[in-house]
């Protein structure tokens, strides 16, 4: 007997199942780059971002919940010691811009594929992803020290990521 892969139960094609499950890693990675950040910060970025993503599965959502799965299953399970790769995008205002992008088309797939309750869980968790990454490390200061938790370029992106979903 042949499984059918997880989103077909939820009524989605390849492609746009492709979009729902890069899409949080792609919030991740745009959270970091908001903000050029030394490599212990991003490190720490990029696992409080896996760790976010990887706590959806336990979401009482099941749109979340696989989605979560399908990444974690991708990418490693931080619970078992594995880290995603650190993605560095070459130029992160137009990654930046290119995750909002798809940030808008996937709100309007769930708009139009699924109801309120569901697409509010996923966008929510969207939203969470990128504060837990701003919020993981501080920029600036010296030696560690000082600084602001979160700068502005990055409450920047996580507002705009916000008014994005729920426009």
């Amino acid at each position: 007997m042949i499984e059918e892969p997880a989103y077909t139960g939820f009524g989605f094609s390849d492609q746009e199942w492709g979009l729902l499950v890069g899409l949080p890693q792609s919030v991740l990675t745009a959270a970091s780059a908001a903000e050029s950040d030394g490599t212990r910060r991003t490190m720490a970025e990029n696992a409080a971002g896996l760790e976010t993503i990887a706590a959806g599965r336990g979401s009482a959502n099941a749109l979340v919940a696989a989605v979560a799965g399908e990444i974690v299953s991708r990418v490693g399970d931080p619970e078992a010691g594995e880290e995603m790769p650190v993605i560095a995008p070459s130029d992160p205002r137009a990654y930046l811009e290119d995750v909002l992008v798809r940030a808008k088309q996937a709100a309007a797939l769930l708009a139009d594929r699924t109801d309120e309750g569901e697409a509010g869980a996923y966008k929510l968790w969207l939203v969470d992803i990128a504060e837990q990454v701003v919020g993981a490390a501080s920029s600036g200061g010296i030696l560690g020290l000082g600084g602001d938790v979160v700068s502005d370029s990055e409450r920047r992106f996580r507002d705009r990521l916000s008014q994005v979903l729920n426009d």
